[in-house]
């Protein structure tokens, strides 16, 4: 497991992959959504954060 979390952490050490991983954070974590949110909206954008928030400690681990 080590390697593919050392990747992350290499992938996402770059320019590139530091922009990209904001992007990711613009789109998900920072997104709120409104009151009238529906219930599949809300649990989506909770599945996406997820990821992202696996994406994070797969890089953290990988340092």
């Amino acid at each position: 497991m080590k390697d593919i979390e050392q990747n992350y952490a290499r992938t996402f050490s770059t320019a590139s992959g530091v922009a990209v991983l904001k992007h990711l954070r613009k789109l998900t974590i920072e997104r709120v959504l409104g009151p009238d949110a529906t219930d599949a909206q809300l649990r989506g954008l909770e599945a996406q954060r997820a990821l992202v928030h696996q994406i994070e400690m797969m890089i953290e681990r990988g340092k």
